[in-house]
């Protein structure tokens, strides 16, 4: 009779474990649940002010395109050749990075509508390479701003204002746009100047959401 009596209690307690765990399980679930939801949240929010953000600054990129465009046309003509040259490079650097907007603009819609927290992790990988990436471009169109009055007969003239002061400043800035080109890369995200050249909105809304998205991962391994 003890035997029988010791084996119910025995199935007692192993019921009772087995009605803890499940229920721990589902509190586990529902805080998990609760946890991505909210993350996700907030990291649509921030990509929604990024979508914004794009959104102006293509609009914007278009009219300077646009404008550019118009003056290359009605400049067409040897003693305005350093000026087309240098608006012709400014204006494909600022459609490409118009582009590129565009297709960040696609990136933030797939990840505000994946439900998975991989895929969700990779493209915004994909959104803050090419953040970086056309940061690198656009600082390439920094020396044609310092050229584009530039004219023939000035150079020919041999003026010492333009080859002591002017062309100097022209090729440090062509050397800062090159060196900037070559080191804006994740390997130098730690350091100060980085930090100073990224610290906008529009890196920030990328880091924030990445961030977001890794206090999920977090949370998993820590319940």
């Amino acid at each position: 009779m003890e035997d029988i009596e010791l084996k119910n209690i025995w199935k007692e307690y192993d019921r009772r474990l087995e009605e803890a765990r499940v229920l721990n399980l589902q509190s586990w679930a529902l805080n998990m649940q609760c946890f991505e939801t909210l993350q996700r949240q907030k990291m649509k929010s921030k990509l929604g002010r990024l979508a914004l953000v794009k959104i102006i600054m293509i609009v914007l990129g278009l009219i300077w395109v646009l404008f550019v465009g118009f003056l290359i046309v009605h400049s067409l003509e040897w003693s305005k050749i350093f000026f087309v040259l240098s608006a012709t490079a400014i204006f494909a650097i600022t459609l490409y990075a118009v582009i590129v907007y565009i297709r960040h603009l696609v990136l933030i819609h797939e990840i505000n509508n994946s439900e998975s927290i991989v895929d969700t992790q990779l493209t915004l990988a994909r959104l803050q390479s090419s953040t970086i990436h056309i940061a690198r471009i656009l600082f390439l169109q920094a020396p044609f701003y310092t050229t584009f009055y530039y004219t023939p007969a000035w150079i020919a003239s041999g003026d010492k204002g333009f080859w002591l002061v002017t062309l100097p400043v022209s090729l440090l800035f062509a050397v800062a746009s090159l060196w900037l080109y070559r080191n804006i890369s994740w390997k130098n995200a730690h350091k100060k100047w980085f930090k100073v050249l990224f610290n906008s909105p529009e890196w920030n809304y990328v880091v924030q959401s990445v961030g977001f998205i890794k206090e999920i991962e977090d949370f998993k391994q820590n319940i």
